[in-house]
C-alpha cells in the first residue's frame, strides 16, 4: 500500500483515500459520510483560532488543519434504548470554526472527568501528591496544582486530546475518560490510522479455521507502524500526565511497557499504585 511517512504527503493521502470511500454510496460508506469532504483552514485562519481561544497549535496540528481539520457532514450513530432505535448526528472531527460550543465542553470534561476518579469510587490518587488528606478542599488544591501544569490538551475529535507542546521529542494524541487516560498515538500519522481505520480500507480478511468465518485485521503495513510507533523508548514523555496514565495498568501499553507478566491470560484492569491515607 506505500502508506506516506511524511506528514504532509500522509495527510493528502488520507484525504484522497477518503474522500474517495465517501463518494460512493454503498455498504463501505459509513453513514452519514456519502459525499463528505474535508475542509482545510488557512493559516490566516489557523491563527484567527489560536487568539480567539488562547491556544498554540503544534506544527504537526497546524498541518492536519490545513488540510482536514473537519469534513462538511454529520456522522450517523445508531443505538439502542430500551428496544428502540435511537439515531444521532453526531460531530466528526472538531471544526474550530463552527463547535466553539462544544470544543470547551470537551475542554472542561478532561478536568471533570479526573476529579470525579479522585472523589468517587475510584479514588485516584497520584504517589507525586504525597499523603492523601481527608479533607476535600485540601485535595482539590493539591489536584488543581497539578492539573495547572499540564500541557496545554486540545480536542481534536470525542475525548482524543492533541498535547499541544512543541518542545516535546513526540506529538502525543490521548484519549480515553477520566483518569483512565491512554495513548492513541506518539504521532498523527499513527493516531489518524487508528481513529479512521474505518474510513482508510486498511483491513484484510483473515480466515480463522475454528470458527470456520472470515475476520477483519489490519493490514500488516498498518500493524508494523503501530508496534513502531508504540515500542518502548525512554524519551517519551508527557509532562505530569504521564503519571497519570501510568496509574491504571491499561495505560501502561502506550509507553511499551507491560504491568501483567507476559504469561498472564487475563489482563485486568487494576491501579498500579494504593496511596497512603492521611490518619
Amino acid at each position: 500500500m506505500d502508506i506516506p511517512v511524511n506528514l504532509a504527503e500522509f495527510l493528502y493521502w488520507v484525504k484522497d483515500r477518503t474522500e474517495k470511500l465517501w463518494s460512493v454510496d454503498d455498504e463501505n460508506c459509513p453513514k452519514g459520510f456519502y459525499g463528505a469532504r474535508w475542509q482545510g483552514l488557512s493559516e490566516e485562519q489557523i491563527d484567527q483560532v489560536e487568539k480567539k481561544y488562547q491556544v498554540s497549535f503544534t506544527s504537526e496540528h497546524k498541518a492536519f488543519l490545513k488540510i482536514l481539520h473537519a469534513i462538511d457532514k454529520k456522522e450517523i450513530v445508531e443505538y439502542e434504548d430500551e428496544g428502540e432505535l435511537i439515531t444521532e448526528e453526531c460531530i466528526f472531527f472538531y471544526n474550530w470554526l463552527e463547535n466553539e460550543k462544544e470544543i470547551i465542553a470537551q475542554t472542561k470534561y478532561f478536568y471533570k472527568g479526573i476529579w470525579n476518579d479522585v472523589t468517587s469510587v475510584n479514588h485516584v490518587w497520584l504517589k507525586s501528591w504525597g499523603i492523601k488528606p481527608k479533607s476535600i478542599e485540601k485535595k482539590k488544591q493539591i489536584f488543581d496544582e497539578w492539573f495547572s501544569k499540564l500541557p496545554q490538551l486540545l480536542p481534536v475529535r470525542d475525548s482524543a486530546y492533541i498535547v499541544s507542546n512543541e518542545n516535546l521529542k513526540w506529538n502525543p494524541v490521548i484519549g480515553g475518560s477520566g483518569s483512565g487516560v491512554v495513548i492513541l498515538g506518539w504521532d498523527f500519522r499513527t493516531y489518524l490510522l487508528y481513529e479512521l481505520r474505518e474510513h482508510l480500507d486498511i483491513y484484510t480478511d483473515i480466515y480463522d479455521e475454528e470458527d470456520e468465518r472470515f475476520y477483519p485485521e489490519l493490514i500488516d503495513e498498518v500493524q508494523k507502524i503501530n508496534n513502531e510507533n508504540f515500542k518502548y523508548d525512554e524519551t517519551k514523555d508527557i509532562p505530569y500526565l504521564k503519571e497519570m496514565i501510568l496509574y491504571w495498568s491499561s495505560g501502561w501499553k502506550g509507553f511499551g511497557l507491560n504491568y501483567h507478566p507476559e504469561s498472564a491470560k487475563v489482563h485486568a484492569i487494576v491501579k498500579t499504585y494504593i496511596a497512603e491515607e492521611e490518619k
